[in-house]
């Protein structure tokens, strides 16, 4: 692995365009890109500016042998406490935005807020459910995200990606993505999603930010979004409420270091200020057990974890 030359060849590839195509950081705390504010040191992050540059960089990783990763806005990752020994890329800097007609068009670093802001303004009715999700539409795409009965799957029409195994951007219609519960291609291949287009529907932009609103009331009343988290920990298995069943077996309140079940909604863990990732996994491997032992059920993580073990 060669970071230098990595580095070396972003910088290249910026020069020939005659303009840069990459925030680059050294040595970045990954509490920096996360949401829930834990994990060491990461290598390099690095920032793309477009598809093509992201692209580009993804390309050069494999070849020299550099580890990478993708993160998005980092809203359902936990990152080790020994941090990621390679590059990080954070999309967050892909977040354009284009409408034509019904059809809206977000690159992959775009925040769901955003998307939710530029369809209302627009008078597109479809994406108000995801108003509120701390999330990106790549992140958001990957893992289906959905809330208050809607789902990326519902309304995504068609998604740019790049395939890292035969180098080359494809674009795959709703059928190809694989779309289920919590669940897409994207799990599946080695694919990495540049941007994705939006099928929505004309409404009446006041009912539109007024749905929108509701449902960001909703999530402050009842999640607990003053304390660093990564969203719901746990996937809802079948028949059941994961926060339910967490609250139901008396572990609301639970802590282990600085990471605590969260008193207000039990399907979030939070970071109280200091959490170690090592804090999150064992509280989580308590709450897994103490829910098998006394309803039979297994939670399944919907936190993904990345970096050194």
């Amino acid at each position: 692995m060669s970071l230098q030359n990595f580095e070396n060849a972003l910088t290249e590839y910026s020069e020939n365009i005659g303009k840069s195509k990459f925030f680059i950081r050294r040595d970045y705390s990954m509490k920096r890109i996360t949401s829930f504010r834990i994990g060491g040191p990461a290598d390099m992050a690095v920032y793309p500016a477009d598809a093509e540059a992201f692209a580009f960089a993804i390309s050069t990783a494999k070849k020299i042998g550099v580890p990478y990763l993708v993160i998005g806005n980092g809203s359902n990752t936990l990152a080790s406490d020994k941090g990621f020994r390679g590059v990080v890329f954070v999309t967050t800097e892909m977040r354009k935005v284009t409408i034509d007609g019904e059809y809206l068009t977000a690159g992959c670093g775009c925040l769901l807020g955003s998307v939710g802001t530029n369809a209302s303004t627009a008078g597109l009715s479809g994406a108000e459910f995801a108003n509120g999700i701390p999330g990106t539409v790549g992140g958001a795409v990957y893992m289906n995200a959905g809330a208050y009965g809607g789902q990326m799957s519902d309304i995504v029409c068609s998604t740019t990606c790049y395939d890292v195994d035969s180098d080359e951007i494809i674009t795959l219609d709703n059928a190809a993505q694989k779309f289920d519960y919590r669940h897409s291609i994207f799990m599946e291949k080695n694919y990495i999603v540049l941007s994705s287009t939006l099928k929505l529907i004309k409404g009446d932009p006041n009912a539109i930010k007024a749905k929108m609103n509701e449902h960001l009331k909703a999530r402050r009343e009842k999640q607990p979004l003053e304390y660093p988290s990564a969203g719901s920990t746990f996937k809802r298995p079948t028949g059941y409420f994961a926060g339910k069943l967490i609250e139901d077996a008396g572990l609301k309140g639970t802590s282990v270091g600085g990471a605590m079940v969260s008193p207000k909604h039990a399907g979030f863990i939070i970071n109280t200020g200091n959490a170690t990732a090592s804090d999150v996994l064992s509280l989580i491997d308590i709450v897994k057990e103490k829910v098998r032992s006394m309803f039979g059920v297994e939670l399944e993580c919907e936190i993904r974890f990345v970096g050194e073990k």
